[in-house]
């Protein structure tokens, strides 16, 4: 299974036990998945999921909040409908779909803002959309999540909750969709605790752990090779210098202190600074050394001209 597919899986079997939640996911689920079917005379609800597991959660939401049994499809294990029109006409006005003189809201747009007041209530609305409509990308490639809206105004609706918890979720057009989404891990792993998945969120966090340490001692690894490579680089070119001027016969012209130094850095050409000047007599530090074997690169820059 994807890790969009368990995270899915562990949200289907969270039940929220306040009715105002209840209400605030079923309308969320029924915006985006939700559709009005014409049998004979008499209109029908249909919700059109892509899981059962989602079916059989919208099947206890409706039963908890409403005391209705919807029809689970025998052909579509991921289609559940109200077929009987006083249970339907309750589910649709209490979700404020439908108005008293029997107007219908579409679906698609968004959702009366009555069922989102309390925060309880806007966490099982993203919930439900995500349920519906929403993807994750496997955290081990990338870090993405995004629910894939019908309408702008759908799209507007669900960004603005989610910024609600402080995430900065952006909306992009996609063909005909509008995509709301999030691409920064951080931010994932809190809309995972928003939607109150859990165990999803643990094993995010662990697999952001062991890249956050992968990619630091990578870091580590570079910094440590490039000044490996820059200290190797810098001892080639003294050594060259040294040997440059030696061909020319000059080596002896140089300042006592210049040709020790140039003597020892040919006798240890792997050495550090600091342990070419414990080779020195006097001793002397790293700057010492460096400025000396800089004087014996300028002398041998002057003698190429």
């Amino acid at each position: 299974m994807s890790f969009s597919g368990e995270v899915k899986a562990e949200l289907e079997k969270h039940i929220s036990k306040s009715r105002h939640c209840q209400l605030a996911e079923l309308a969320a689920i029924i915006s985006f998945s939700g559709r009005m079917i014409l049998t004979g005379a008499d209109p029908r609800l249909e919700i059109a999921t892509e899981h059962a597991g989602l079916a059989k959660k919208c099947y206890t939401l409706l039963k908890r909040a409403f005391d209705i049994s919807a029809e689970l499809s025998e052909q579509n294990p991921g289609v559940l409908y109200i077929e009987e029109q006083d249970a339907m006409r309750r589910v649709l006005m209490a979700l404020k779909f439908l108005e008293e003189d029997g107007s219908l809201h579409p679906f698609r747009q968004a959702v009366n803002g009555m069922l989102l007041q309390k925060s309880c209530c806007r966490r099982t609305f993203v919930r439900g959309a995500f349920l519906a409509s929403g993807s994750m990308s496997d955290p081990h490639k990338s870090y993405h999540f995004e629910i894939v809206c019908a309408t702008p105004q759908q799209a507007e609706q669900l960004r603005t909750v989610i910024s609600d918890f402080g995430m900065d979720a952006k909306v992009v057009e996609r063909k005909k969709h509008h995509v709301v989404y999030l691409k920064e891990g951080a931010q994932i792993v809190d809309m995972l605790n928003i939607m109150e998945a859990h165990v999803a969120l643990m094993n995010l966090e662990n697999v952001r752990i062991l890249k956050e340490m992968r990619n630091s001692v990578n870091r580590q690894v570079n910094c440590e090779t490039a000044n490996i490579n820059k200290t190797v680089n810098a001892a080639v070119k003294q050594i060259e210098d040294i040997k440059f001027i030696q061909e020319k016969g000059r080596l002896q012209e140089l300042p006592d202190n210049l040709y020790e130094m140039a003597q020892v850095r040919l006798e240890h050409p792997e050495a550090p600074l600091k342990e070419l000047g414990a080779y020195l007599n006097p001793p002397v530090g790293k700057s010492g050394v460096n400025h000396r074997l800089r004087k014996i690169s300028e002398i041998a820059e002057n003698m190429r001209v």
